[in-house]
């Protein structure tokens, strides 16, 4: 069988063999990329993210599976004063034809994650989370009843609900925040059968995300002039930017790269001021200080990564530069607005980290960053959730154990084990 893909390391150049890798097999610091064998873009006949199965890294689909959802609203566009408004949403609302039930576009991620993992052995993903990325492989695990593993912080317990009853889910919570997370999730990912789910590094979480741009080419007929989203780790936004590469690859949207606009919400904004800077690194005590602290005062904690990939080869910096892009820092009260003003012109209760990216998009607009006639696509990566409420009967995800990060790491492997001995 001749390949659909092979992965690239982008700071050195070389194709790498192993596409199971999730970094460089030669040391560079930087992200490995996919390059697909079929350069036109060609819509297979499947519903949600698998119409863009030629860029997608599997064979096969996993379904069900929905995805972005690509419309406009009259109202916003007034309101605002655009005239090419485009929005993309990633969440819930029947009436759109939006129907991820976890309320966030990390579906978008999950899915090619867990039917690529399926076609390459079949191993358990560990997934460090904040929540709505462990939300996402606990509804896809309750759906394909397929086992994952997922760190998150106690605070963020309350995230992890499903609208089916998930028993192939090994929960973990950790006194600590999304950093100890990660740490924990580490330990974890080494026993035998697991793998870490990689984060940014991993080609199909990008890809599934680069569906946003995708859709919005396809249903507009070309790749917008300026991109706008949040941002905590900022792949999402790397993904779109990946994506706009294919699709001028393809030669039929349009042969320009659109302006990267990325939000984020203060007092936390690590990467916006690394980037006001013109620094490829962020420097804790420069760019967030009392960290602990301001995490504890954003709107939208989901956007609070202290270790983004920011200046990795091929990672936020570059994408910044090569669309020569802006970063923003919203206020909460900008952001509560954000969220009214959708509420009131689209309909939809959007996720605080959409209300953040809505609100960078007023911020543009008053200072003239874009013109009225600009094509614009703003990224609303969640929402819905009173409508979720209504129509489903969720089901929380009880937590196997909750650790420390100085626990050992015996213990808790040795519950998994045990756990694997069963469910893997």
């Amino acid at each position: 069988m001749i390949p659909k893909y092979r992965i690239r390391c982008v700071g050195g150049g070389e194709a790498v063999e192993d596409i199971s890798l999730l970094s460089c097999p030669h040391g560079h610091d930087s992200l490995l990329r996919t390059e697909y064998c079929t350069r036109k873009l060609h819509l297979a006949p499947h519903t949600g993210i698998y119409r863009y199965l030629t860029w997608l890294p599997v064979n096969t689909p996993l379904l069900p599976s929905g995805g972005p959802v690509t419309f406009t609203s009259n109202e916003l566009s007034r309101e605002l004063g655009l005239s090419n408004l485009t929005l993309s949403f990633s969440g819930y609302f029947p009436e759109i034809g939006a129907g991820l039930t976890t309320g966030s576009f990390k579906e978008l991620e999950a899915s090619p994650t867990m039917q690529r993992l399926q076609e390459l052995g079949n191993a358990i993903p560990v997934i460090a989370s904040a929540g709505n990325t462990g939300r996402a492989f606990a509804e896809l695990s309750a759906r394909c009843r397929r086992p994952v593993v997922i760190v998150i912080p106690e605070k963020a317990v309350h995230r992890l609900w499903t609208t089916e009853p998930a028993p192939e889910v090994f929960l973990v919570t950790v006194r600590g925040d999304y950093s100890d997370a990660i740490a924990v999730s580490n330990k974890l990912a080494a026993v035998p059968g697991c793998v870490p789910e990689g984060g940014a590094r991993n080609i199909a979480r990008r890809d599934g995300m680069g569906t946003v741009m995708l859709d919005a080419a396809v249903t507009n007929g070309r790749i917008p002039d300026h991109y706008f989203q949040a941002v905590g780790s900022g792949t999402g936004a790397i993904a779109a930017w990946e994506a706009a590469m294919r699709l001028i690859g393809d030669g039929g949207y349009g042969n320009r790269l659109p302006r990267l606009h990325l939000a984020q919400n203060l007092p936390f904004t690590p990467m916006v001021s690394a980037w006001e800077a013109g620094r490829r690194e962020i420097l804790p005590a420069d760019d967030m200080p009392d960290a602990t602290e301001n995490i504890g005062k954003v709107m939208s904690d989901v956007l609070t990564n202290r270790n983004p990939p920011y200046g990795i080869r091929g990672g936020l910096f570059d994408a910044l530069q090569e669309t020569n892009g802006r970063m923003y820092g919203v206020p909460n009260p900008a952001g509560a607005d954000a969220m009214r003003l959708a509420e009131e012109t689209v309909g939809i209760d959007l996720d605080p980290a959409a209300a953040v990216a809505t609100a960078s998009l007023v911020q543009a607009v008053e200072k003239d960053f874009i013109g009225p006639d600009d094509h614009i696509l703003l990224n609303l990566t969640g929402g819905g959730y009173e409508r979720i409420r209504e129509d489903f009967v969720l089901h929380q995800v009880p937590p196997v154990t909750t650790v420390t990060t100085d626990e050992p790491a015996e213990q808790i492997t040795g519950i998994l084990r045990e756990w694997i001995a069963h469910h893997g």
